[in-house]
């Protein structure tokens, strides 16, 4: 392989992917739907999977609201009657995740392994693959992780507050830009653990067919914990595009993304 030019673009989710966010994001969306049921209802982490299975709840906010409607619909109660007021949601949300001083972040974000290494991006950008993220976290969450933990230096970056939520794959389109000195048909990896990801890439290969779209599933740590658990949620990434399921981000490895890009190599 010629090694004098970019052969590929990898994306990556963040949330599951960089960082394990059972104990953050998650812990926050059960604290969210239990403060404003008045403790009627603590989401597991199956009632949060199930959710995010149908594919359109990437922004935790709103599927905080969402789950709590279901939980008074369940009781017979219409949405418009429950007054939830959204934007006491946002605050109650941000405050048990970023923290009561935000400046500092000292809420549930501070609980959050790292997925991945920063010499796993160094290996990529010394073999000539770009890389770049697209996530529905907010900038400043993902900045945090991004330039603060991993250390990586001014890396492409769309957040929540810069392109429409996946599927929509504008985000994804938006990180490309970015990282092409020209337009091109450069393969393009993009790893989510969440079947909303998936279905991005299938979107993306939609709107622009001429160009290679490989969507790699990752599976959470959260599922990790017995085989069942791993084989039901990788089926349900297969099921919604995914070219592959890994236990983790660095098992895309050079050796792999020459494998998974020679169907598509031009002699």
């Amino acid at each position: 392989m010629n090694r004098n030019q970019l052969i590929a673009i990898v994306v990556f989710d963040i949330d599951g992917v960089i960082r394990d966010v059972g104990n953050s994001y998650r812990k926050t969306i059960a604290d969210t739907v239990e403060k404003f049921t008045n403790g009627g209802w603590r989401p597991t982490m199956q009632d949060m999977d199930q959710l995010k299975s149908e594919g359109i709840w990437n922004n935790d906010w709103l599927a905080s609201q969402e789950l709590i409607y279901r939980y008074f619909e369940a009781m017979d109660r219409t949405r418009e009657s429950v007054n939830l007021n959204y934007d006491r949601l946002v605050d109650f949300f941000q405050e048990r995740y970023r923290g009561k001083h935000p400046e500092v972040l000292d809420g549930y974000i501070t609980d959050e392994p790292l997925l991945g290494s920063p010499g796993y991006f160094e290996q990529l950008s010394k073999n000539q693959i770009s890389y770049g993220f697209f996530s529905g976290a907010t900038r400043g969450s993902a900045e945090f992780v991004l330039k603060q933990r991993l250390k990586l230096k001014e890396p492409v970056l769309i957040a929540m507050e810069d392109a429409p939520s996946k599927p929509d794959p504008t985000g994804m389109f938006a990180v490309l830009t970015q990282i092409e000195t020209t337009p091109g048909n450069i393969p393009v990896f993009y790893l989510g653990d969440t079947v909303a990801d998936m279905y991005t890439v299938v979107k993306a290969k939609e709107i622009k067919p001429e160009r290679p779209w490989i969507a790699v599933g990752i599976l959470p740590p959260h599922v990790q914990t017995s085989a069942e658990k791993q084989a039901d949620y990788a089926h349900q990434l297969m099921e919604a595009g995914a070219e592959v399921v890994l236990s983790n981000l660095e098992k895309l490895d050079l050796k792999l993304i020459d494998e998974l890009i020679q169907p598509f190599s031009v002699e």
